[in-house]
């Protein structure tokens, strides 16, 4: 498998990349799960790679692509990700596969990544005229209550991903669109009139 290369013309026409970014206990995955059911778009969220062992459920390329260390490695030396990085220390690697995605987009879909700011500026050395959009709490103050209440993780965690939002937050104002996340409904909405947005301005 070769490394990902930048789309051509005709593939830029032929579907769109879009980053969805912002802190961990916004309700990211929950927004982008209702808009893929809403949206008139064909739009299809990217697979990631993982080194960790797939969960009661879980299957290889619907949930996860399920690397070794090793794989993950080779592929990781030779370039075969758009981006990648150990997540919270935990010795578990995650990255988007370049080729999977650039196939989708020969296709006519509109892809989704849900990845960090970290991973964003670095898609965006590859896919420059993707879509990006910062989905954020009201504030800091916000999001710590929305991760207590789920009640999943105890005081340590909670402070480090309210410590990672810290540096996270700052990096909203790289991204072409952002979109407070009050309510699921409204987000979804907010986020499908921007790409219906986008799409109608490249079909005109």
């Amino acid at each position: 498998m070769s490394p990902p290369q930048p789309m051509s013309s005709t593939d830029r026409q032929a579907g769109q990349l879009i980053i969805i970014s912002g802190p961990s206990g916004v309700g990211k995955t929950t927004v982008i799960g209702q808009l893929l059911k809403r949206c008139r778009l064909p739009l299809e969220l990217a697979v990631s790679a993982t080194t960790r062992q797939p969960r009661a459920g879980e299957e290889h390329g619907k949930d996860y692509f399920f690397l070794s260390q090793e794989e993950f490695a080779q592929r990781r030396e030779a370039g075969h990700f758009l981006e990648c990085c150990e997540v919270f220390g935990r010795g578990h690697w995650y990255g988007t596969l370049g080729e999977p995605v650039a196939a989708s987009l020969r296709d006519g879909k509109w892809v989704i990544l849900e990845i960090d700011v970290q991973g964003a500026m670095k898609v965006l050395e590859t896919y420059p005229q993707a879509i990006t959009i910062f989905v954020g709490p009201e504030n800091l103050q916000e999001l710590e209550q929305r991760l207590r209440q789920r009640r999943t993780e105890d005081e340590e965690k909670i402070q480090k991903r309210l410590e990672r939002a810290r540096h996270e937050l700052p990096f909203a104002e790289k991204y072409q669109h952002f979109v407070v996340n009050e309510t699921i409904a409204q987000t979804v909405d907010d986020l499908c009139d921007i790409l219906s947005q986008a799409h109608d301005q490249e079909t005109t």
